[in-house]
């Protein structure tokens, strides 16, 4: 069998019908999946066939085997991991981009692909309250946001202390030292590790989740002159909670460390009026992680890395080869990630943003704020319920007194299906937790996803 031109239109025509009545029926099935991985593996065949297959089958196949093994995420009733769905501009251009299939890493390769990297990564850096002339590129996710954020962290301050990292490597070079709340996300500790750099020093938080001033101010006084970098957050996994950035980023500053903001949902508190309060004075610091997957609900994967220094971030990330055909006056789009192939991950990004306007962002923000706002609200009215977290943002923490009732509530509201709410644990305790970041979460899912806690909690 040869391939042909007009075989994309059948394979394209199967994918669009099944992209749109998955679409269609989000709301009216359950959140978890009914198949299990074992089921969808036997589904799709395991086996190599000896010949090529008709490519409209090969999809219609793939369709009808992985749907009982898919998570409903895309509801507005999924509360889990903090994931976001996808608004509607998103997805199309994200198809489009799959169908011009553009190496995004070079401005010759991609005159497009560089241009909406270019309006994309200046709408963000407005938004977001970030320095206009700050370099930002698109990565996989908040990890590799993190690791290119603190890859040029750990450059720069090397750097300072007469260290060149890209000419001699980390073998013999001044030690580092990483401040970090004792809350910080994993993906921190991850990008860490992958740049040679180890664990952070744990810094002591409130009861929140918070970096603690005078702990993190002890913590700079005890070794002046050290390389330094320091991990501050724009929302905590569990409460949602900010970090002191007015108070913490001039204090880091003025002992010479690299202050990194990871803001994988909360950095997007700047888009809004009625929230930016919780981002101030992260503005000021050195680099900046976020994920766009979550709150502005683009496809995966869509993460955003941003430091104050294109230069620094250049440095960390870019090499050269003859082969690239490179245009010396602008900073190429792979010099500012860690790929040299990449897919042109900004143009979900430009749309995204395009469709929602300034207002609209602002709206999106304060729409999932909301929600989280009535979830607490409502579970306060549950008996044996108790909200754990000052809701500022969109994360609820709940539990129901002991920790196997706790999570015997969690296997029952998974098992209902009605929503999807991830366990966790706390400050020493099971919770339940909701993370509210779908734009297309309703005021009915709202009440939906309470009656369903009603229930596995009676």
């Amino acid at each position: 069998m040869s391939a042909r031109r007009e075989d994309f239109d059948a394979a394209l025509d199967v994918a669009s019908d099944r992209a749109r009545a998955w679409l269609g029926g989000l709301d009216g099935r359950i959140v978890r999946a009914t198949a299990t991985v074992d089921e969808v593996r036997a589904a799709l065949g395991p086996a190599l066939p000896d010949g090529p297959s008709d490519p409209a089958d090969v999809v219609r196949l793939l369709a009808d085997a992985a749907e009982p093994g898919l998570v409903a995420t895309p509801s507005g009733r999924f509360f889990g991991f903090v994931i976001g769905g996808t608004l509607p501009a998103a997805l199309a251009a994200d198809w489009l981009v799959g169908a011009w299939d553009q190496n995004a890493a070079l401005r010759a390769a991609s005159p497009a692909g560089a241009a909406v990297d270019d309006i994309a990564a200046g709408w963000l850096l407005d938004v977001l309250g970030l320095p206009p002339a700050a370099g930002a590129g698109f990565v996989t996710g908040a990890t590799m946001a993190n690791f290119a954020g603190l890859a040029a962290g750990r450059d720069a301050v090397l750097a300072r202390a007469g260290w060149d990292v890209g000419a001699r490597g980390l073998s013999g070079a001044p030690s580092v030292r990483v401040l970090a709340g004792a809350e910080r996300h994993d993906s921190i500790v991850s990008a860490l590790r992958y740049l040679g750099l180890g664990a952070p020093e744990a810094v002591a938080v409130d009861d929140q989740g918070r970096v603690r001033f005078d702990a993190l101010a002890a913590a700079l006084a005890a070794e002046p002159g050290r390389p330094t970098i320091v991990c501050l957050q724009a929302g905590n996994i569990h409460s949602g909670a900010f970090d002191p950035f007015a108070s913490a980023v001039p204090a880091a500053h003025a002992v010479g460390a690299w202050v990194h903001v990871d803001g994988a949902f909360g950095l997007w508190a700047a888009a809004s009026p009625r929230t930016r309060a919780l981002v101030a004075g992260a503005g000021d610091a050195d680099s900046w992680a976020t994920d766009a997957h979550k709150t502005l609900n683009v496809p995966y994967d869509s993460g955003v890395v941003v430091v104050r220094d294109p230069a620094a971030l250049r440095s960390a990330m870019s090499y050269h080869a003859d082969y690239l055909v490179t245009d010396a006056a602008h900073l190429e789009p792979y010099e500012r990630v860690p790929e040299l192939s990449r897919r042109a991950r900004s143009v979900p990004v430009w749309a995204a943003l395009r469709s929602l306007g300034r207002s609209g962002l602002s709206d999106l923000v304060d729409r999932l704020c909301r929600h989280a706002a009535a979830f607490a609200a409502g579970a306060r009215a549950i008996p044996g319920a108790e909200v754990l977290n000052d809701v500022v943002f969109t994360q609820v923490c709940l539990s129901f007194g002991d920790d196997e009732r706790t999570r015997e509530v969690g296997r029952r509201l998974m098992a209902d299906g009605t929503v999807w709410m991830t366990g966790s644990r706390w400050r020493g305790r099971e919770v339940l937790r909701i993370s509210v970041s779908n734009w297309s979460t309703t005021d009915a899912d709202v009440a939906r996803g309470l009656d369903a806690l009603a229930r596995a909690a009676g």
